[in-house]
């Protein structure tokens, strides 16, 4: 029965999450640890079912003409191979779990406060930032959401929704291309380090995700109102955060 439920939880994770171009990370880390999960396994998992996630998600999102490579790209490039570097760096468990919930503790205060500071259709960016300094930003989320196993979005987006980088939805666009790599090269570093993968438990979640995410991909990218699923998302980042201190710090 715990099996069937984390199975359909993880598929309204990745409906609410994919809606805002994230891939659910954070949750499934929590989720996969309450149930005690082995440290080495969970990582992972969580990263394949961020990856089936935000594929689908930036496919839609490409489709509906979201993306502007010109201005992604600095914050793509020096980001994977700082992912890479994040998933392959030794961490120890207990240190690990900290560093989850801090940053997502901190990640769910920015997203809640984030419309506040939104950028509307048709006014000019706030901020574009050169391209050193967006492959700063990229490259350093990159290295923490390799560190951490998350693909980094619940990041970037809540501080390009600060700077008003663009409009929500071309942010969103960016945090699913953003995670996707991010969660691709962070789990081939951990690779590299032979982390294992237990594909008994990761296949049926995978498949969870895949369909809750293709709805909430599809209700973000055409009609859906920003506002109140990211502050359903912030208050699910900052339950995970807590029960992750809770029981880790």
């Amino acid at each position: 029965m715990n099996y069937y439920i984390l199975v359909l939880a993880f598929f309204a994770i990745a409906l609410i999450y994919s809606s805002v171009g994230f891939g659910g990370g954070s949750s499934y880390l929590a989720l996969l640890a309450v149930l005690g999960i082995g440290f080495e396994t969970l990582r992972p998992t969580a990263l394949l079912c961020n990856i089936v996630v935000v594929t689908g998600g930036t496919i839609i999102f490409f489709r509906e003409g979201q993306m502007n490579f010109k201005k992604i790209m600095p914050f793509i490039l020096v980001s994977i191979p700082m992912a890479f570097l994040g998933g392959y760096w030794p961490v120890k468990q207990h240190t690990f779990f900290v560093l989850l919930g801090i940053t997502l503790m901190v990640a769910s205060v920015l997203l809640w406060f984030q419309n506040g500071f939104q950028k509307k259709e048709g006014n000019p960016p706030a901020w574009s930032g050169s391209p050193v300094l967006n492959s700063t930003l990229g490259g350093s989320i990159g290295f923490l959401s390799g560190l951490v196993s998350i693909g980094g979005g619940i990041f970037l987006s809540p501080v390009l929704h600060l700077l008003r980088w663009d409009v929500a939805k071309k942010i969103s666009a960016l945090a699913s291309v953003f995670i996707l790599v991010n969660s691709v090269s962070g789990l081939a570093g951990q690779l590299a380090r032979n982390a294992t993968i237990d594909w008994e438990l990761a296949i049926p979640l995978m498949v969870a995700v895949l369909a809750g995410g293709q709805i909430g991909s599809r209700l973000g990218a055409r009609k859906f109102n920003a506002t109140y699923i990211k502050r359903i998302t912030a208050a699910l980042i900052m339950a995970a955060a807590i029960n992750i201190l809770i029981k880790h710090w």
